[in-house]
């Protein structure tokens, strides 16, 4: 059959061009009913119930999505301290008050009695006080006819558990301290370094006048003390005592480089290293 003839048998029947409607080819970018398609490099997304679009399947795996699940506002071992260190310098007076008095109070009852004497007459006190406010509430709630619920509420929803996650912390940096004591501990009673074994000969030689003066509640006590108020002197007076700590610290400077002059092993140890 010729080019030229606009006819086309397909067995037996005869057809021609007319017969056949004419498509436009589909675009590269849309579907038959007009929704855009997306490319092979394209990010695919479904959608969910919700109407709201899911990650891709290799997406929900990707490194750091497992964060979204993590609270925020878990407490750390740097809030921890922060809270320690406000604590300390007295940044909210009154809780700083709370605290300090709280812990003075108890260290000077068992400078007087026994442990489980204070332990029962601070729980007894405390037991006290709540029924009492208890009671209090109820009867108030009784007189003006209102619900207000149980007054210690938020207390009670409050989560005391201890967390796994902190006590591994904790744990992990108490062990570090205590290792790197042990190992300086054997340093100075082996005499790894005779200088420093000998200060702190001189340092436990000053500690045995120390405990002749005072008992360790005593101790404890002051050591107490010292905390809630050496950081913020030091803080307030910083340039005062900066300045008396070098000139007695050149002081010592200069009497340590007189002994070890005077002392032949001691200046040799003290090349040497």
């Amino acid at each position: 059959m010729a080019d030229s003839e606009s006819e086309n048998y397909v067995e037996g029947n005869t057809y021609h061009h007319e017969d056949f409607e004419t498509v436009e080819p589909l675009s590269a970018h849309h579907s038959e009913n007009g929704q855009e398609i997306p490319e092979q490099d394209e990010e695919v997304t479904t959608t969910n119930s919700l109407g709201g679009e899911e990650p891709a399947e290799e997406d929900r795996y990707a490194p750091g999505t497992w964060l979204k699940n993590v609270d925020p506002r878990a407490p750390t071992l740097e809030q921890d301290l922060t809270l320690l260190l406000d604590l300390i310098y007295w940044r909210d007076v009154r809780k700083t008050g709370v605290v300090f008095g709280s812990m003075l109070l108890v260290l000077l009852s068992l400078a007087f009695f026994s442990l489980l004497s204070v332990l029962a007459y601070l729980s007894l006190a405390i037991l006290t006080v709540t029924l009492s406010f208890r009671v209090y509430k109820n009867i108030m709630a009784a007189v003006q006819k209102t619900s207000d619920g149980h007054p210690f509420k938020q207390y009670l929803d409050l989560d005391i558990t201890l967390k796994e996650e902190k006590v591994s912390r904790v744990t992990h940096t108490v062990l570090q301290h205590i290792n790197r004591s042990l190992l300086e501990l054997r340093r100075l009673f082996l005499i790894e370094d005779l200088i420093d074994s000998i200060k702190f000969g001189l340092l436990l030689w000053v500690l045995t006048y120390v405990g002749a003066w005072f008992n360790g509640m005593t101790l404890i006590i002051l050591l107490v003390v010292a905390i809630f108020t050496l950081p913020k002197v030091y803080e307030t007076y910083k340039v005062q005592i900066d300045n008396y700590v070098n000139m007695a610290r050149n002081q010592l400077n200069t009497v340590l480089a007189q002994v070890q002059s005077k002392v032949p092993f001691l200046k040799k140890k003290a090349k040497t290293q």
